[in-house]
């Protein structure tokens, strides 16, 4: 079965999906083992752990396409990845749809901010007019329908910009276009959340960011709502960063981390034992 169609199975069943925002091999493998059933490949959180820079269009196509056949090779569950805007005109987001499909996402997240990006709860942001919005998401839904085996998600951030109204029109029309999933961005209170699940139909996306503007919930609270896909983000970097702080703070010290797997831990997580088997089939006589 296809990272699509698993995701699509996923969609059709009850409940609000629960996704851990991922930035390499390793946090998804953790994901995974962990028992989640699909993760986000969050481009915040990539662009910091690959280049240690900000969410602000730095990172490019190929650096996120890359990341993603490392994700998504590494794992058996779907993987959600960040387009951004496509990166570039509707051709370029053409290009983007197939490489990502070609990488092994289940779904693309395509937006309509102007590029270079930004993240979605930072300051500054500004979205392209309707009818270049509508032209991104139609390139990634005709690069869908020509045999690109990958779910489109249509992600809007009108909301900061043009208010909630604008939002929701973009929003249904991107649905009328054929994406199969929406997201509105940065809702600033239940009220928006709530309206935005009442006025649009289909499968819709809650983004929880730590300290961000939209009401940070869990993954109930947001299916009673009408959410079908909760992500957090940037959980794991987040968590992270404060281990390896304290890690470092110890041995800057000269004292053992406190808190740390076990190198067998490690050795299992990365497939040593699957290695060791594999290695006696080719063992020389």
């Amino acid at each position: 079965m296809s990272s699509a169609q698993k995701l699509r199975d996923l969609l059709a069943r009850p409940g609000c999906i629960a996704m851990p925002g991922v930035y390499d091999a390793m946090s998804t493998m953790l994901a995974e083992r962990a028992g989640f059933e699909a993760a986000f490949m969050s481009g915040f959180a990539v662009s910091a752990a690959r280049l240690g820079m900000p969410d602000t269009g730095l990172i490019s196509y190929a650096e996120m396409a890359d990341q993603g056949r490392n994700i998504c090779g590494a794992v058996d569950i779907p993987v959600i990845g960040d387009g951004d805007t496509g990166f570039g005109n509707a051709i370029n987001v053409k290009r983007t749809v197939e490489g990502y499909a070609a990488a092994g996402f289940a779904c693309v997240m395509i937006e309509d901010q102007v590029s270079p990006k930004r993240c979605g709860h930072t300051r500054g942001k500004a979205v392209v007019s309707r009818g270049e919005a509508f032209q991104r998401i139609q390139a990634a839904v005709d690069a869908r329908d020509a045999g690109a085996d990958i779910l489109i998600m249509a992600r809007t951030d009108a909301n900061a910009t043009d208010g909630l109204k604008e939002a929701i029109r973009r929003c249904r029309e991107f649905r009328r276009i054929g994406v199969d999933i929406t997201f509105l961005e940065a809702p600033r209170d239940e009220t928006e959340m709530r309206r935005y699940c009442d006025e649009v139909d289909g499968p819709k996306m809650a983004n929880m960011v730590e300290q961000g503007d939209t009401p940070y919930m869990m993954g109930d609270a947001l299916g009673a709502m009408g959410y079908k896909i909760a992500i957090y983000p940037l959980a794991l970097i987040l968590a992270s960063i404060r281990a390896t702080e304290e890690a470092l703070k110890n041995l800057k010290s000269g004292q053992a981390p406190d808190y740390q797997a076990s190198f067998a831990d490690l050795r299992d997580i990365v497939g040593f034992p699957g290695y060791y088997e594999a290695e006696k089939k080719y063992a020389a006589e």
